[in-house]
C-alpha cells in the first residue's frame, strides 16, 4: 500500500494551504495530545491525514513527507506518531568571522527546517566584525561591518534592523526561532575598535582579521561599559519576538576572574529586564544565574564543576559539545574547510552519542536541548557553509528530536543516504562521506 505526493502538493501542504484535492488532510486535533510540536501521520492507498495539536506540529509532520518521499514522490502506507526528545534543537551561524546576506540566511534555513531544526542562533559579534545595527553607535557596523572585516577579511557586512527583522519573521514562518548573541565580555574588538572610549585607557586598538581569541574585554569598572550593553541588549530584546538573548561569555582569557563575575553580575539580569532568558556559553557558570539563565556547553571535556552547580541550582543547559557537533571541525584529516582543535568529527562521531549521558551531573530532566555551531574563521561562501553543515547537521538533528532507544546508526545512514541525489540536484554542496555513500 503506498501513495503518491507531487513537489508542489507537498509545497501546499507546508504553506498550511487546503491540499486535500492533493490526498493530504491537515487537521488540528483541538487537544494537547500531541504536545506542541508532535504528530500523527496516517498514509493509506487514498491520500495522507496530518494531524496535530499545533501548527508546528502540522509543519514538521510535513517535513517527514518531504523526506519519506525523496526520489519518486512514494510515500509508503502506515501511521506514524511522533514527537520531539527536545524543545529546543538549534543550529549556530556565526556571521561575525565571516558575514552572510539575508537571502544567504533565508536559504539556510530552508535546508535546517527541512531535518526540524526549530532554532536559529546567530553569532552576530566577535573580535572580526559587528553584523547588527545599533541606533545610537553607527561605527559599530560603519567600522565593524566595513571593508577588510571578517577573518583575514574576507567577510565585510552588516544586518540592519529591517534585515534583521526580516529574516526573524521568514524563520518564525518556518516555526524558526531566532537566537542572537552578542559575545561579551570577550570577543569584542571590533566593538573597541569602533569605540575606543570602551577600552580601559580610552586610546585606539588595532583591528584584528586573525583567529586568535582570549585577548579582548569591555571594562568591567567602566560605566560607559554598561550603557553601552544595555543598549545593546534593549536594542536586540526590541527587535527579537522569541525568549532567548545569548551574551556569550566564553574564552574571557584577559578578564580577570572577580571582573567576569562583576560584569556578569551586572549584565546577566539585563535580558530579563527587558522580558527575555538570558543564554550564554558555561562559562557563564562561574557567576551567579538568575532564574531562567541557560548554560550552552561547548568544550570536549566530559565534566565541569560549574555546569553541574548551575544544574543543581534548577537551571537549563544546552549540550554543544565541540567534539560532537561543532560543525566547522573537519570530518577527516583531508577535509579541505575546518579547524581540528576538538578533534575530526566524522558523521557517524555527531551521530553516536546520548545529550544525557555526556557529562554526568547534566541529566535529561535538565536539558533544554542540542545545538550544532558552526563557526565561520574558515569559510568564505555559502557552499562552504553547506558543506561543513551536510550530512552532520541531520545527524545532530535525530540526536535531538529522536529518542535515544529508537536511534540507530545503520538505519539513519540508509535514509540520509537517499538525500545525496536530492542535494545534488538542489545545488547543495554537501561532503560526501565515505561512512554514507561507499566510493565510486
Amino acid at each position: 500500500m503506498t501513495f503518491t505526493v507531487t513537489p508542489d502538493a507537498l509545497a501546499r501542504a507546508e504553506a498550511g494551504e487546503s491540499a486535500a484535492a492533493d490526498g493530504i488532510g491537515r487537521e488540528l486535533s483541538g487537544s494537547d495530545e500531541f504536545g506542541a510540536e508532535g504528530y500523527r501521520l496516517e498514509i493509506t492507498a487514498s491520500g495522507v491525514t496530518l494531524r496535530a495539536s499545533e501548527p508546528a506540529g502540522l509543519f514538521w509532520g510535513v517535513q517527514t513527507l518531504r523526506q519519506l518521499a525523496a526520489g519518486d514522490g512514494v510515500l509508503p502506507g502506515g501511521t506514524i506518531e511522533d514527537r520531539p526528545r527536545f524543545a529546543y534543537r538549534a543550529a549556530m551561524l556565526d556571521l561575525a568571522r565571516h558575514f552572510f546576506t539575508v537571502d544567504e540566511i533565508k536559504a539556510h534555513v530552508d535546508l535546517l527546517v527541512q531535518f526540524k531544526i526549530n532554532h536559529l542562533h546567530l553569532h552576530l559579534t566577535d573580535d572580526q566584525g559587528w553584523r547588527l545595527e545599533i541606533p545610537g553607535w553607527p561605527r559599530l557596523t560603519e567600522i565593524g561591518g566595513g571593508p577588510g572585516t571578517g577573518c583575514d577579511g574576507e567577510g565585510p557586512g552588516f544586518l540592519t534592523l529591517a534585515d534583521y527583522a526580516d529574516v526573524v519573521a521568514y524563520a518564525a514562518a518556518r516555526f524558526v526561532t531566532v537566537v542572537p548573541e552578542v559575545d561579551m565580555p570577550g570577543h569584542v574588538n571590533a566593538a573597541l575598535v569602533a569605540y575606543p572610549e570602551l577600552t580601559a585607557d580610552g586610546q585606539p586598538v588595532a583591528p584584528r582579521t586573525d583567529a586568535e581569541v582570549g585577548y579582548s574585554s569591555l571594562v568591567a569598572g567602566k560605566e560607559e561599559t554598561y550603557a553601552f550593553v544595555e543598549t545593546v541588549l534593549k536594542t536586540l530584546a526590541d527587535a527579537t519576538p522569541g525568549p532567548y538573548l545569548h551574551i556569550g561569555g566564553d574564552e574571557c582569557l584577559s578578564t580577570s576572574a572577580e571582573d567576569y563575575r562583576a560584569f556578569l553580575s551586572r549584565v546577566l539580569p539585563l535580558p530579563g529586564k527587558y522580558g527575555k532568558r538570558a543564554i550564554g556559553w558555561h562559562e557563564i557558570a562561574a557567576a551567579g544565574l538568575p532564574e531562567g539563565a541557560v548554560v550552552q556547553y561547548w568544550r570536549p571535556e566530559q565534566q565541569d564543576t560549574g555546569v553541574d552547580a548551575a544544574v543543581a541550582a534548577g537551571r537549563a543547559v544546552i549540550m554543544s559539545p565541540a567534539d560532537r557537533v561543532y560543525l566547522d571541525m573537519k570530518y577527516d584529516a583531508d577535509t579541505r574547510l575546518g579547524l581540528d582543535w576538538a578533534g575530526l568529527v566524522p558523521v557517524r562521531r555527531a551521530y553516536d552519542w546520548d545529550p544525557a549521558r555526556h557529562l554526568p551531573g547534566v541529566t535529561e530532566e535538565a536539558l533544554l536541548g542540542v545545538a550544532a555551531p558552526l563557526w565561520s574563521e574558515t569559510l568564505r561562501s555559502v557552499a562552504d557553509v553547506q558543506f561543513l553543515t551536510f550530512p552532520r547537521l541531520p545527524a545532530i538533528a535525530e540526536v535531538g528530536w529522536s529518542p535515544q532507544a529508537r536511534r540507530d546508526w545503520e538505519s539513519f545512514r540508509e535514509r540520509i543516504a537517499l538525500f545525496g541525489p536530492r542535494w545534488e540536484a538542489a545545488g547543495v554542496s554537501y561532503f560526501r562521506s565515505p561512512e554514507i555513500w561507499a566510493a565510486d
